[in-house]
């Protein structure tokens, strides 16, 4: 059991308290991890507020390479990072792999980017007042900015943030999640291996409803970015006054299969949307509506291969998944299920729960008054549900209080461009899941699924504040 000092204000420091990280699939103690308090967090928004500076020293060409350089790091260091993920999140060692080289590409398109981060010249006689005035504007960091990330991805949702936060000249305070602290640990080596300044990034560790409130009322910091539930999100946006916000939220991610070429194709896929992680992901695929012409192949066929899916220790090369973050939530799901079956919903597949572990579960005969519908389940569970009209399950989807991603399956194009003008989502997905997503593209929802978009440029975008310039000619 390794005991992990945390990095704040240019050092990797001891503090008074350490808590244990666990491998939810074994429920061994791999870790002791040293535990932020109030003094060591003021001392890291210290930090934080030097390096700032120290960042902003750095021409953007040294910053480009240092980012590069860290994806070059990462690739040689992926073994161990995947290991790391699957130990402490219990996520299988193939999406732990997928994971480190999608933070590969992060990294990358980081460093590319920046180079390309524009400004603007505008007309100033556009206006009567402005005859004889030129106006520009250039992007500007905002300063220090607190990263809060969750356990799924606790790799690539950090680089999701602290690459373009540095790439734009903001230091940053990082909160990993208490369940997986031990890859933030060697992300922050990473980055200072890389040639991060020192003060560039500073780690905080430690229960979340605490450290939160210190970042939300710390005015040295001038954004926070949030990956995690509705609830704290919510309350992120209620108590952090004029901070900028962003915030990537929950769903309960819906698919509309209208019409398909090839149901071999699509049951994969379906699968994967339900089975990836243990469900533990944002678009996670919680909602399969299915037209009536197609709903009995469907459902027949989706059966048949969810009861395949291979669950275990998420160590062995052949499992899809492994255990829920925890038995507390495993026993959640778990329960949600019977209280669905209660108010007349029917399990199709799965609905069993060993430990942490659920089983992958299909379910029908469904509604609103029921969590598996209408919360986010955030684990290997879906609902089916059958329809007869393209435009009212269009109606239906949008009746959700979130809206994050949405996949649409449909040979007709007309009806693909009316789902994407429709559909309450951030991104309509069309021909494929709503858990597809490249890391570049804006990602980000609407309603209760959040504020702001991720996506390098987009993030950067968020990280930065427009200043204008105006001359006047004499």
């Amino acid at each position: 059991m390794d005991e992990l000092k945390i990095y704040f204000n240019g050092a990797w420091r001891r503090t008074k308290k350490s808590f244990p990280v666990f491998n939810p699939y074994s429920g061994e103690e791999i870790a002791q991890v040293h535990e932020t308090d109030e003094e060591s967090f003021l001392s890291a928004i210290s930090g934080a507020k030097a390096g700032v500076g120290e960042i902003n020293s750095l021409p953007v060409y040294e910053r480009a390479e240092i980012l590069s350089k860290a994806s070059s790091l990462l690739q040689e260091r992926g073994e161990e990072f995947a290991q790391a993920i699957a130990k402490e999140a219990g996520k299988a060692i193939k999406y732990s792999r997928g994971e480190v080289g999608r933070a590969i590409e992060n990294f990358r398109f980081a460093s590319e980017v920046i180079k390309h981060l524009k400004g603007s010249v505008l007309k100033g006689d556009a206006g009567k007042g402005g005859v004889g005035r030129t106006l520009f504007y250039e992007r500007f960091p905002l300063g220090v900015i607190a990263a809060i990330t969750p356990f799924n991805f606790p790799l690539n949702l950090a680089v999701h943030k602290l690459a373009p936060a540095f790439a734009t000249g903001n230091s940053v305070i990082f909160k990993p999640s208490s369940y997986t602290p031990v890859t933030a640990v060697k992300l922050v080596q990473l980055l200072l291996d890389s040639g991060y300044p020192k003060n560039a990034i500073n780690l905080v560790t430690g229960p979340g409803d605490l450290i939160g409130r210190w970042i939300n009322n710390a005015p040295e910091i001038r954004m926070i970015t949030f990956t995690g539930s509705s609830e704290v999100g919510k309350t992120i946006k209620s108590q952090s006054g004029l901070k900028k916000v962003s915030l990537e939220l929950g769903s309960n991610s819906p698919v509309i299969i209208e019409d398909i070429s090839n149901m071999e194709r699509l049951i994969p896929r379906l699968i994967t949307g339900i089975c990836a992680n243990s469900g533990q992901v944002c678009i996670s695929l919680q909602r399969i509506y299915c037209n009536e012409k197609i709903y009995n192949e469907l459902r027949d066929s989706l059966i048949s291969a969810v009861k395949k899916v291979p669950v275990g220790d998420p160590s062995d090369e052949n499992v899809e998944y492994g255990p829920m973050i925890t038995e507390k939530e495993a026993i959640r799901i778990e329960n949600w299920v019977k209280t669905a079956v209660k108010k007349g919903a029917k399990v199709l597949a799965g609905g069993t729960r060993y430990k942490s572990i659920i089983q992958p579960t299909i379910i029908e005969n469904v509604n609103s008054e029921m969590e598996v519908y209408s919360r986010e389940v955030f684990g290997p569970v879906a609902c089916l549900i059958k329809y007869d009209s393209f435009e009212e399950v269009l109606d239906e989807v949008n009746l959700s209080e979130f809206g994050l991603n949405a996949g649409v399956f449909t040979c007709d194009i007309n009806k693909a461009m009316k789902a994407y003008k429709k559909l309450e989502t951030g991104a309509v997905i069309i021909n494929d899941i709503p858990t597809w997503r490249v890391d570049h593209m804006p990602y980000g929802g609407v309603k209760g699924s959040g504020i702001g978009r991720e996506g390098t440029e987009f993030a950067m975008e968020e990280m930065t504040e427009i200043k204008l310039m105006v001359i006047k000619q004499e």
